[in-house]
């Protein structure tokens, strides 16, 4: 409240060079007596009050109105009852390996998990703490189905599109295990049919009430990249976001890309409102 806050005051040029006129101190509390005799300071230029005897200020600065604006956090929401959706989407393309054979990153090892289940574990155990009734809808792409062999980037893990909810990330894995003995791996490896699915429901949550959590588990390249971002920019103004973990050995250039840390993500000359 009482910390000292100094002001300095310049005359603006536009070539950049702006002239230093002169300075002054305050406090909070003394600001937060808004528009008052209290709040009008004389700007003093050390230099000139130092050479001219009979310096006295160099003009004065009045405070006409005073606002304290509150900025609120994610946790803010979070303690306030913002409650967590988390969802998951498991890359089931080709390129994965035969689920039989060990050197899948789908291998099933009766003895221990493979890529994917120690990935979603891994993230799973910690994400679902955050969501209330830990009833997750399991989502998986680049696959063929039974019975027809159709391909679809958007499936239920339970087998049933209506409610793909399981129960807790013990339910998420079993659903896993069980969609490899059904699907037949296959392709290619698109983002945005799974995130345009999360963000439906997002838009329709406006209040503030609820976030929501993709997590992308996948083995490598991203196909529709170009769909990827524009699906990511139109998400970056509803309240979700994503995460992505690559397993395996291939190259997840692509992810840097959609990070959007250090260059905001972009599509068709629109940019991400924020990184999701």
């Amino acid at each position: 409240m009482d910390r000292t806050v100094k002001v300095e005051v310049y005359d603006w040029n536009r070539d950049g060079s702006h002239d230093f006129i002169g300075e002054f101190t305050t406090s909070y509390r003394e600001l937060s007596r808004g528009q008052s005799q209290f709040n009008v300071y004389e700007v003093i230029n050390p230099k000139k009050k130092g050479k001219k005897k009979k310096y006295t200020n160099s003009g004065t600065v009045t405070l006409l109105s005073f606002l304290v604006e509150t900025e609120v956090s994610f946790l803010d929401y979070i303690k306030g009852g913002t409650q967590i959706n988390f969802t998951v989407a498991i890359d089931f393309t080709a390129s994965n390996g035969n689920p039989a054979q060990p050197t899948s990153l789908h291998y099933m090892n009766p003895y221990q998990l493979n890529a994917y289940g120690m990935a979603l574990k891994a993230v799973g155990e910690i994400v679902q703490d955050y969501d209330s009734d830990k009833m997750f809808p399991a989502l998986g792409f680049g696959a063929k189905l039974p019975p027809d062999g159709r391909i679809s980037h958007e499936f239920a893990l339970n087998g049933n599109p209506q409610n793909p909810y399981c129960a807790g990330i013990d339910g998420v894995m079993e659903a896993y295990y069980r969609s490899l003995k059904s699907v037949q791996l296959y392709g290619p490896t698109n983002f945005a049919p799974v995130i345009n699915h999360v963000a439906r429901y997002a838009a329709s949550v406006k209040d503030g009430s609820q976030y929501f959590v993709l997590l992308i588990v996948t083995d490598g390249v991203i196909s529709d990249m170009a769909q990827t971002k524009e699906s990511i920019v139109n998400a970056s103004k509803l309240p979700m976001s994503i995460i992505i973990v690559g397993v395996g050995p291939a190259e997840f250039d692509a992810m840097v890309e959609l990070d959007g840390d250090d260059v905001r993500v972009s599509s068709r000359g629109k940019y991400a409102e924020r990184d999701i």
